[in-house]
């Protein structure tokens, strides 16, 4: 459960981070090339600034993935540790099990008063990138490197990024589930017995063939190339949206004096 819960939720992550990332740099890039004909204007974002920044993506895929990790299994345990294996579920009460675990891994603790989701902190360090803790030696490729992370948090920190991420989560898991019901189906037998059409509700399986079932779900979500499941992420037009309006932020100089 857990391996399949962390994969809808760090490809989701990665799938709005990277667009966020990537829209940041294509307005930086548009004023840089508009600025060009202008002699002796430096560039605001010259490739070695622009490789740093986008290597800040390891946070999200070390560190943050250790933690998601162990507050998912966490969630898992809490939510699956009591039932027996023997005990059946349907559809249904499956689904409501993985919003428990959503509720617990994405509540907000009772002293964080911040408006931002509790998931933009596996996605960047809290603290500022550990090259300001040298400062007395920054070049101006580091501080050109920090002023865009200090931006792209800015950008994590904004309800119109949470939305987002929301709602790829929810589509994210929505989809996890629609898998899984190909493994639902009422048979022939249970539909003569019941006559029941709400399929959702009429079959139970076991946890016992319930995990291995969530378990092979990790592979439609990282392993198909090119992934179906990114791909529908991407196609989502409240990601495009965002990723439209990141982009026009960034790549207009009254906004990024702001």
């Amino acid at each position: 459960f857990t391996r399949s819960i962390v994969a809808v939720y760090s490809t989701c992550m990665l799938v709005v981070l990277l667009r966020v990332q990537l829209n940041i740099i294509g307005g930086y890039i548009y004023l840089d090339n508009a600025a060009l004909c202008k002699n002796g204007t430096t560039p605001l974002a010259p490739p070695e600034v622009q490789q740093q920044y986008l290597s800040s993506i390891q946070h999200l895929l070390g560190d943050g993935l250790t933690e998601l990790i162990t507050i998912v299994k966490q969630a898992v345990h809490k939510v699956f540790g009591s039932i027996s294996l023997k005990h059946t579920l349907s559809l249904l009460e499956l689904e409501q099990k993985l919003k428990d675990i959503r509720e617990a891994v994405e509540r907000k603790n009772s002293d964080q008063i911040e408006s931002y989701s509790p998931l933009c902190h596996y996605l960047m360090p809290d603290e500022e990138n550990p090259l300001a803790t040298q400062a007395c030696g920054l070049t101006e490729r580091d501080i050109a490197t920090i002023k865009l992370l200090n931006e792209t948090r800015d950008m994590l920190e904004s309800p119109d990024f949470s939305t987002v991420l929301s709602t790829c989560l929810n589509r994210g898991f929505s989809r996890l589930l629609d898998n899984m019901a190909e493994f639902f189906r009422p048979t022939e037998q249970d539909l003569s017995q019941n006559g029941s059409v709400n399929s959702l509700s009429s079959v139970s399986l076991p946890l016992a063939k319930i995990i291995p079932i969530i378990n092979g779900q990790i592979h439609s979500v990282c392993s198909e190339t090119p992934s179906h499941f990114v791909q529908d992420l991407l196609m989502m037009e409240q990601v495009k949206d965002f990723a439209a309006n990141v982009y026009e932020a960034f790549s207009t100089p009254q906004q990024l004096e702001k």
